[in-house]
């Protein structure tokens, strides 16, 4: 394939390479720009927000109590005494709004279906809303870490293991989560330059840019999903990971951008992989996971082994919220692996973390995240701010307490019709897997070229059109905006879309303009041949 005007870009994160396909789509101001191309969903939980916003006004009324003979707007810290009475007092004279409901609800919940202590819980989240002290435990408040576990744990397809042995890290989203990992695990001498690291491939871009950065200098493994086989991983990509030179393995789950879940065949193999390999870290991002039907993660079956990042961004409308956890169990090969460093790998670790504890070594890896993330001298001020932590509990209390999934079925519900809508009006089959997820969808530029017009037309378009000059030219045609699979280490020629940030007419329009485009390619296809 030659190379073009726009080859280029091709080299370009594909979150890039997005702009300047956004600016050649609102360069026609005579229609309307499609961006297909960011997973930012246009839906979000509506009830935890109002919940939210009600715990706020509540909380500034206890925050009154003192101080109140001043006239200047200040108050003071939440008093324990008579909160649960005032509280309940609240949630009854604001009967009539939804949020001020589910949050008398809560307390009941947290209370009798979770078991833990009504009254401080309830000071906890009034406190945090308030957001008038540091995080403590910085690592993440103690009864919101019992709460969101339980989410986790459920969510995960975590079974037969006591809840309290998973420790969470409450983090500014998936993001921070991929950095500091990446960080702690270069600091502890987990990785260094030049080790081999495992990336389930397709993946979100920056798993694949961050290995290369002068920070870390690792040398990629990549284990290939196969496309013809629903995006699994084949046993021969699996067997990769049986090399004892690489250190960890690192994959999102469900995929993106194929937005397909591991199915058990493939958790099997990999559990096998570890049998063999019981020093192998992985490191799963989740984030998708609560997409899925019948989800479970790799921290279900290699719990020991397994590094969980799970962000609530997408499932609950909330990347502007920045919330996310990083799980680990209690018991984990990470800490064994840290225990075991030369001594003076050791000694090393002493000095960086002599400042929290007179026994350093004895830190384990979760809190040497916490420390890693503020640099470790500042980590007295470390831990997502308590407001966070407060909407990120009543997220969780939201999912726990619908206990007919509601919410669950209609977004899963709305992101599956947007897909359908999309392929139907592209002329191309319905997907059937229940492996997919469907938030995002890899429209591949072969597979759509053959099934409109016949396996000629796809050698043609894959031997004359090159796929960033398609993506340019789709932008510049119709106004929509997709993302290059290769930027996510896709092999095939292929567009993302998302199916989370536009309405179903909107997925439609994209089919029908880009069925027209291939009718358009079809006829320089026949020009040509004649």
């Amino acid at each position: 394939m030659a190379d073009t005007k726009h080859s280029k870009y091709s080299k370009l994160s594909p979150f890039e390479l997005k702009d300047n396909l956004i600016a050649l789509a609102l360069s026609h101001t005579d229609r309307l720009m499609l961006n297909a191309g960011r997973g930012n969903p246009n839906f979000l939980a509506t009830l935890p927000r109002r919940a939210f916003f009600q715990l706020g006004l509540f909380a500034v009324s206890e925050a009154e109590l003192s101080f109140s003979y001043m006239s200047e707007g200040v108050g003071g810290l939440v008093r324990h005494e008579g909160l649960s009475a005032r509280f309940h007092t609240f949630v009854s004279q604001n009967r009539d709004k939804p949020g001020a409901v589910f949050l008398g609800k809560t307390l009941s919940y947290v209370r009798d279906q979770l078991g833990l202590d009504g009254d401080q819980f309830l000071l906890e989240i009034v406190a945090a809303t308030l957001g008038a002290n540091y995080p403590e435990p910085d690592r993440m408040l103690r009864i919101s870490e019992k709460i969101v576990r339980e989410y986790i744990v459920r969510e995960m397809g975590v079974q037969g293991m006591a809840t309290e042995e998973v420790d969470l890290f409450a983090v500014e989203g998936g993001t921070a989560a991929m950095a500091y990992i990446f960080n702690s695990m270069r600091e502890n001498k987990l990785i260094a330059p030049g080790d081999k690291i495992a990336i389930g491939s397709p993946i979100f871009t920056p798993y694949l840019e961050i290995p290369e950065l002068n920070d870390y200098q690792l040398s990629k493994v990549i284990i290939e999903a196969d496309p013809k086989a629903g995006w699994q991983y084949p046993a021969s990509e699996i067997k990769k990971l049986e090399d004892p030179a690489i250190k960890a393995f690192f994959l999102v789950n469900p995929s993106n951008p194929p937005s397909v879940k591991i199915d058990d065949a493939g958790l099997e193999a990999i559990a096998k992989v570890v049998k063999k390999r019981p020093d192998l870290i992985i490191l799963t991002d989740d984030v998708y996971g609560t997409f899925a039907d019948d989800f479970r993660s790799l921290f279900a079956i290699c719990p020991k082994n397994t590094i969980l990042v799970y962000s609530f961004s997408k499932y609950f409308g909330a990347t502007g919220w920045r919330l996310g956890v990083i799980a680990m169990t209690r018991d984990n090969i990470i800490d064994q692996a840290i225990s075991k460093l030369p001594e003076k790998a050791k000694k090393e670790l002493d000095t960086r973390y002599s400042s929290l504890t007179t026994e350093p070594r004895k830190v384990k890896f979760i809190d040497r995240l916490v420390a890693d993330s503020r640099a470790v001298a500042l980590n007295h001020t470390a831990g997502l701010s308590t407001p966070q932590q407060a909407q990120m509990v009543l997220f969780a209390l939201f999912n726990l307490m619908d206990s007919r999934q509601d919410y669950n079925k209609a977004l899963k519900a709305l992101v599956r019709r947007r897909d359908a809508e999309l392929y139907n009006k592209l002329g191309m089959p319905e997907k059937e897997d229940t492996n997919s997820v469907d938030y995002y969808t890899l429209i591949n530029l072969e597979e759509v070229s053959r099934n409109l017009y016949g396996d000629a037309f796809a050698q043609w378009v894959l031997k004359t059109q090159n796929p960033t000059d398609i993506l340019f030219r789709i932008a510049n045609d119709t106004g929509i905006v997709l993302l290059p699979g290769s930027g996510f280490g896709v092999l095939h020629p292929s567009g993302r879309a998302s199916l989370a940030n536009l309405n179903e007419y909107q997925y439609a329009a994209i089919g029908t303009a880009l069925r027209k485009l291939a009718a358009e390619y079809y006829e320089q296809f026949k020009k040509g041949k004649k």
